[in-house]
């Protein structure tokens, strides 16, 4: 059914900051004494939670990861954040849904304040209800709970949360909303690539097509698909 209120991906999804989250990633993990991984494979450190990443992917133990987080979030505060830039067409996707009277939030795995900062600094946040990113000191750690206080917030900002809609490009996106019982839009512009695209309803290769999809959508039961979103 047509949503009654969205959630946003940030990196990404709105915002290109993959060069300075990758250099950041990259000198943190040189300052404990960890390998680099080549382009490509740092490439891959946008989106998820970078915790998680170092954990997981990288394979650091428990205390090696959290120094690490430690030395990224430091980095991207002085120097990452200002590589960033926006998607072109992203300010016209955000300006034609908020005329359109969708309620929108941002649910970010980007620490809260750092958030807060990019859609500042980028004039976002006017379009936005909330913004929602992870927090450590409200236990807020994993994209599920991020996108679980999302809801929240837009509900408690007046939003209308019956039926929400997540728009992100990668799968930790798709799969987080699922598991709040949300269906995702996967967009191709950002870190997924095509095959990041399973478990998501449908899938746009720009903005615009965005606007499209939802201004098209019926008020009753569709069941969305790939080919629907073309």
């Amino acid at each position: 059914m047509r949503p009654t209120c969205l959630l946003l991906d940030l990196d990404g999804t709105l915002i290109d900051s993959a060069p300075g989250v990758t250099a950041s990633a990259a000198a943190a993990l040189r300052s404990v004494g960890a390998s680099v991984p080549d382009g490509p494979a740092l490439r891959g450190f946008v989106g998820p939670p970078m915790y998680d990443t170092f954990r997981h992917v990288v394979g650091l133990d428990e205390p090696t990861a959290r120094a690490a987080l430690a030395a990224y979030r430091t980095e991207y505060a002085r120097h990452g954040a200002s590589a960033a830039t926006v998607y072109d067409g992203i300010p016209e996707l955000l300006d034609a849904l908020a005329a359109s009277g969708l309620p929108m939030g941002v649910a970010t795995s980007k620490v809260q304040d750092q958030a807060e900062l990019m859609t500042r600094r980028f004039g976002l946040d006017a379009r936005l209800l909330t913004v929602c990113g992870v927090s450590d000191e409200a236990g807020r750690t994993t994209k599920r709970q991020v996108i679980r206080e999302c809801v929240t917030r837009l509900r408690d900002r007046g939003a209308d949360v019956r039926r929400p809609l997540m728009v992100g490009d990668r799968a930790y996106d798709i799969e987080s909303a699922a598991a709040e019982g949300i269906p995702t839009v996967h967009v191709r512009w950002g870190y997924g690539g095509e095959a990041e695209s399973a478990g998501a309803v449908a899938y746009v290769a720009e903005p615009a097509e965005l606007i499209h999809l939802l201004a098209t959508l019926p008020r009753t039961a569709l069941a969305i698909t790939p080919e629907t979103a073309h």
